[in-house]
């Protein structure tokens, strides 16, 4: 029996006797993909574990709420995706500055993250992104990314595949408008 198969994970987090074993062993099967997730939206290495830490506690106090309508992944990501939207809301409100302030500052920031293996390319990528509005960026890194279906995100985010699907093709033009206005 695979410890880690969702079934079993249902099992062991359905009885109070076996929920903390069946959460730990969730937490390492999901952590590293949650993780990228994460990272891409909120881009360094240090908010993204902080985001992550909050969706595993929201998750764990919302173990009830979880009766396996969906998978524990799409549970999970969900959580962690609504955590990382709301820590860029957060962020945005914090800081009121121009647009390529923000640019520089993303640059910056992840070509000083020693967690960031990427090149220039990379950052203005990354730079382009950030640009995006929440839902576009969201859409466009769970697509780009993650190679998410739309019918998936459909599910993950309360939203029309159509609406996505348009939500995507904007956010390509626009970074690809982004590159170009760079060169």
């Amino acid at each position: 029996m695979d410890i880690y198969d969702d079934k079993h994970l249902q099992e062991l987090l359905s009885k109070a006797e076996t929920q903390r074993e069946g959460f730990e062993l969730m937490v390492r099967k999901y952590s590293e993909q949650l993780y990228w997730q994460v990272r891409r939206i909120v881009i360094t290495h240090e908010d993204a574990n902080d985001v992550l830490q909050n969706a595993f506690i929201k998750a764990w106090n919302g173990l009830a709420s979880f009766h396996g309508d969906s998978k524990i992944f799409t549970w999970l990501s969900r959580i962690a995706i609504n955590e990382s939207i709301d820590f860029v809301r957060k962020q945005k409100n914090l800081t009121t500055v121009s647009t390529d302030d923000t640019d520089f500052s993303v640059s910056n920031t992840l070509m000083a993250d020693e967690y960031f293996d990427g090149d220039t390319t990379d950052a203005m990528l990354q730079e382009a992104i950030a640009s995006l509005p929440e839902v576009q960026r969201t859409v466009f890194t769970l697509r780009y990314y993650e190679e998410m279906r739309y019918s998936d995100m459909s599910k993950l985010l309360g939203t029309s595949e159509g609406s996505l699907k348009a939500s995507y093709h904007i956010a390509v033009k626009k970074i690809t408008d982004y590159f170009k206005s760079r060169d």
